[in-house]
Order: structure tokens, then sequence, then C-alpha cells
């Protein structure tokens, strides 16, 4: 499973992302009320499993250990 899909976020990374991720969705239910907000999905499970399908793609990792 690790190869499939491998830690590729450094922990501080996937902080920002998930609060990042929080504050889109929650355009959804105050301010703007849009559901341009549900793009904060994507960074939010992003930052929850630590992997990042883009950075797989491209070959980068933030991640300063290597996952066995």
């Amino acid at each position: 499973m690790s190869n499939f899909m491998p830690r590729n976020e450094h922990t501080v990374e996937r902080i920002i992302r998930v609060v990042v991720g929080l504050i889109g969705i929650s355009l959804v239910f105050v301010g703007p009320k849009s559901l341009w907000g549900l793009v904060g999905l994507l960074p939010l499970v992003t930052g929850l499993i630590g992997t990042c399908p883009l950075y797989t793609i491209l070959g980068i990792s933030t991640c300063s250990t290597k996952s066995t």
C-alpha cells in the first residue's frame, strides 16, 4: 500500500492543508454560501491522508522521512 500512496507531505504542510480545507468548506455555510467552497475538500483530504496525487505524478516530496 505504501507504494500506491506514498507519504509525500511534510507535517507542517499537512496542517496547513487541513486548515485551508476547513476554511474553504466553511464558505459553503457562511460568507458567500457558494458551492465553490467544496473545492476545500481537496486540500482537506490530501492533508488528512498525507499524500498528494499531483506530488506523486511529478515526483515531488516535502516529507523529510522516507516511508517504507
